[in-house]
């Protein structure tokens, strides 16, 4: 587990700068589990979680919106039965900030401790 797990969203405005390409790449590697997608020409986080069933998935997707609200920085969230998908990306930069890529360390620790 990296350390950006430990760190706290800043605020980000619009017009704070995006991550290059080349930062994207190395903080990909403190969450490999998630994939970079362009959609619409805007950098997203995404990660698949699998469960058991839907309330274990209900019971993620109330803890990552908790986690949200924590943070103030808002993720997509797809619920289905025994899948969650959790999209990170900055609406005010209409792409990746390091705030995505804190929430996504989050993400996969809150997934670690209900499945521990």
């Amino acid at each position: 587990m990296s350390e950006l797990h430990q760190l706290k969203c800043e605020a980000c405005h619009v017009g704070a700068p995006m991550l290059t390409d080349h930062e994207v790449i190395e903080l990909s590697q403190n969450v490999p589990d998630w994939n970079v997608y362009n959609r619409e020409g805007i950098n997203q986080l995404e990660r698949v979680y699998t469960f058991k069933n839907f309330k274990q998935a209900w019971a993620f997707t109330d803890k990552i919106a908790e986690l949200a609200e924590a943070e103030f920085h808002h993720p997509a969230i797809t619920l289905e039965w025994g899948k969650v998908t959790v999209c990170w990306w900055s609406h005010s930069v209409r792409g990746l900030h390091r705030n995505d890529f804190i929430c996504a360390a989050k993400t996969d620790l809150v997934y670690q401790s209900l499945n521990a």
